[in-house]
């Protein structure tokens, strides 16, 4: 009941952060075009973890058995899903991007059974249904601008690899730490992504980059977003089954429609607060169970 419980936490908190990503994201790519953004925000995230590693002194060793499956979570994860997801958010509005992502849980919960044989039963059946339509209110308060077809493309892409790769973060062995696999799926998103990025760095204008608003952006996505949150992200799916897991992704555009009207002042219906309660419903009933 414990690792329910500690799992819960971690997911959620995960995808509670990512819940501020994409307005990030939308200001700072104006600037960082989406495949650099990816490169730099890995270079940070992969120091931070590297520094906690040393203080922590966490092993670097990896069997040869486990390395493959490492390296597609970083592929798949790591390089295609998050690349797709700046593309998709540029195209399309940041709405959008919440509508499309928030049917990553339910890719999960497809991949789970298909790959982990993972028993499908009613409850977790309910409270993914109770979860979606939760969501579908929160985002349904504005206006989503539909005509960014090739944007909403790139986040179906983003949320299909994300849902495969936390699939797979659960065939890993137990004995790795959350802090190593995080570290090594970076390390090849990083060495995918150098080649196509050394010879684009000279077109990024130096001015605007030392813009703390952007600087500061990149530092959040790196520090913030990619470190703590795969680290969050990694640890709950080794403590929960990856379909259960799934369902804390929702927890994305509810905390980012939230955070939008606090800081933000954007209006939001009682719609929301339906979608709330119902978002929260399903999580409930799959820690209960």
């Amino acid at each position: 009941m414990k690792n329910t419980w500690l799992g819960s936490l971690y997911l959620a908190l995960a995808a509670s952060i990512w819940g501020g990503m994409y307005v990030v994201v939308k200001v700072v790519v104006a600037v960082i075009p989406p495949i650099e953004l990816v490169w730099m925000r890995y270079c940070v995230a992969f120091i931070t973890l590297l520094i906690i590693s040393l203080i922590k002194k966490q092993s670097w060793r990896i069997h040869k058995r486990d390395l493959v499956l490492v390296v597609l979570i970083g592929v798949i994860g790591n390089t295609i899903s998050i690349v797709t997801q700046e593309f998709g958010t540029m195209f399309s509005s940041a709405q959008m991007g919440a509508v499309i992502t928030s049917s990553t849980p339910a890719f999960m919960v497809i991949f789970a059974r298909l790959l982990l044989k993972e028993r499908l039963n009613v409850k977790k059946a309910v409270s993914v249904g109770l979860a979606t339509i939760g969501v579908l209110l929160i985002v349904g308060n504005g206006h989503i601008n539909m005509p960014g077809q090739l944007g909403g493309f790139f986040l179906l892409i983003a949320a299909l690899t994300w849902a495969l790769m936390s699939v797979l973060v659960k065939g890993v062995p137990k004995s790795y730490s959350s802090i190593e696999i995080t570290n090594y799926s970076i390390l090849v998103a990083i060495v995918i992504l150098t080649p196509f990025t050394l010879g684009q760095l000279h077109e990024i204008n130096m001015n605007q980059l030392a813009h703390p608003v952007i600087w500061g952006g990149i530092l959040y996505l790196g520090v913030v977003s990619t470190a703590c949150g795969f680290l969050l992200w990694n640890r709950g799916l080794q403590l929960l089954n990856a379909s259960s897991g799934g369902l804390f992704f929702f927890f994305q555009p509810l905390m980012g429609t939230l955070l939008g009207w606090l800081l933000l002042g954007e209006s939001i219906g009682g719609t929301f607060w339906i979608g709330a309660v119902l978002v929260l419903s399903g999580v409930l009933l799959v820690i209960r169970e």
